[in-house]
């Protein structure tokens, strides 16, 4: 049988899935699932049920991440990659809040709950969830799931990763911004409200901690892949759910104005139907392909 991804011969490891993390890992599939069709409640309460929906789209990918992440890379391995999206999103979120750079000048509001030094906790959770996830998806377009395969496509690999962990912020960015407020911009954007600079910024960040964690992978090969294709669908359904929970949103439910900071005003069905179409025609197609991929991998069975 050939040496699977990151595998290190001298740890006789089986790379599976734990028989009680499966259900627990579907579980958390669920539980965000539910959460996105949570969106479509109006609720006489706002601000609570508000925070327990932003609770449920980041804890369950965040925990999703550090169980399925530690079975493919083991426990070492998925704590460099958390401290690596923790360290490198928190420092340019920081410095983004102080100097503008490189997102661009903005405000969190309480809709996210809980912050340190202005930056929400639930913010940088996001970063490891969906990152991971991403991640999961472009190694398997890219090819990479052994390391051999890996340690060559190092830039390559980082960069489709971006590209994946950005559309997916394109296609939810000027809903939570100009529609729900979570976060303001200052002197608002082209994008219904939300500056370009903010996706040239994202996509500086996660490049940089894709990169670095690509580097540690080269440098510290003893990680073990997973050894089982329903292992690998995991991370591309939760990436699929996400994009349809986009699509959910453009369900008719009448339309309203919505100013950005600079008063401009925004059509709130224009929003969704254009977050919507990006969720189908950008999100959604990675996620098609990394399943044609999975097909074409020669992994053993679980």
């Amino acid at each position: 049988m050939p040496e699977s991804a990151y595998a290190d011969p001298a740890v006789p490891r089986k790379a599976s899935l734990h028989t009680a993390s499966k259900p627990l890992l579907w579980l958390l599939l669920l539980t965000y699932a539910i959460a996105r069709c949570l969106q479509l409640v109006e609720v006489p309460v706002p601000r609570l049920p508000i925070l327990l929906v932003v609770i449920l789209h980041v804890v369950p990918a965040a925990l999703f991440a550090w169980i399925h992440g530690g079975i493919t890379y083991g426990r070492r391995g998925i704590l460099v990659f958390t401290v690596l999206c923790l360290g490198v999103g928190s420092a340019f979120e920081s410095l983004s809040l102080r100097t503008g750079f490189p997102f661009g000048h903005y405000r969190f509001t309480d809709v996210m709950g809980p912050k340190i030094l202005e930056l929400p906790v639930l913010l940088a959770l996001a970063y490891v969830g969906m990152g991971y996830i991403s991640w999961v998806l472009a190694t398997l377009i890219v090819g990479a799931t052994r390391f051999e395969a890996a340690r060559g496509r190092l830039l390559e690999l980082s960069l489709v990763a971006s590209f994946i962990m950005v559309a997916w912020d394109l296609a939810m960015d000027p809903v939570w911004a100009t529609i729900d407020r979570a976060w303001i911009w200052r002197d608002g954007g082209a994008f219904f409200g939300v500056p370009v600079s903010n996706y040239l910024g994202w996509f500086l960040t996660v490049f940089t901690f894709y990169l670095l964690f690509a580097v540690y992978l080269r440098r510290f090969p003893t990680q073990t892949a997973l050894a089982g294709k329903q292992s690998w669908r995991l991370p591309i359904l939760f990436y699929g759910v996400s994009a349809l929970g986009n699509l959910l949103l453009a369900v008719p439910r009448g339309s309203f104005w919505v100013a950005d900071a600079t008063g401009r005003a925004w059509r709130s069905a224009d929003i969704v139907d254009s977050c919507a179409l990006i969720s189908l025609f950008v999100m959604l197609p990675f996620a098609v392909l990394a399943w044609i991929r999975l097909r074409e991998v020669d992994l053993p069975l679980a």
